[in-house]
């Protein structure tokens, strides 16, 4: 028997572990929001909901418009926020526009009270979605645009629409 044998115990260097892939499908996105408010902070939070109100966002039938969020004694809450009813539910269904507790960081919601209680702020949710099985609420901090803040920011976006397709055109002849 031959003493000086190795033996390989693990990986071998030239293989990787698998990685891991995030999936992100989105649900339901409030672009209004974006164009309303000028977002400042982005947070990221989990919902808690009911069993009829997940079948009902697998489904895809949930909106953000006029949804906003609401500290309230030192909890955060999804307010006006409409999932539909589930269509194969049954006595447990959901309320659609019920109060939907988040789940965030103490030290979050501390710091998300403290920039309401300034003047002119607010939290308005900006995008809900499955993030690998569970349902994620985009939220963000942001204050009211006025009306030409709005026209501004459209004509800025139309500027650099014309300039990437001119330069598109530029290449091609």
């Amino acid at each position: 028997m031959a003493k000086n044998k190795m033996y390989n115990v693990g990986p071998t260097p030239s293989k990787k572990a698998p990685e891991k892939t995030v999936s992100k499908s989105l649900i339901a996105s409030n672009k209004r929001a974006r164009h309303d408010y000028a977002i400042d902070d982005v947070l990221e939070a989990g919902i808690v909901l009911t069993g009829t109100e997940v079948k009902a966002l697998r489904a895809g039938r949930a909106s953000l418009i006029d949804a906003y969020v609401a500290i309230d004694r030192g909890e955060a809450w999804l307010e006006a926020a409409h999932i539909s009813e589930y269509a194969q539910g049954t006595w447990t269904n959901h309320a659609p526009r019920r109060k939907r507790k988040l789940l965030l960081h103490r030290s979050e919601i501390e710091r998300l009270d403290q920039r309401v209680r300034e003047k002119g702020f607010t939290i308005v949710p900006l995008s809900l979605y499955f993030l690998d099985g569970r349902v994620k609420v985009e939220i963000g901090v942001g204050r009211g645009k006025k009306e030409w803040d709005k026209r501004q920011t459209l004509r800025e976006r139309q500027d650099n629409m014309e300039a990437r397709r001119a330069m598109r055109y530029r290449e091609i002849g």
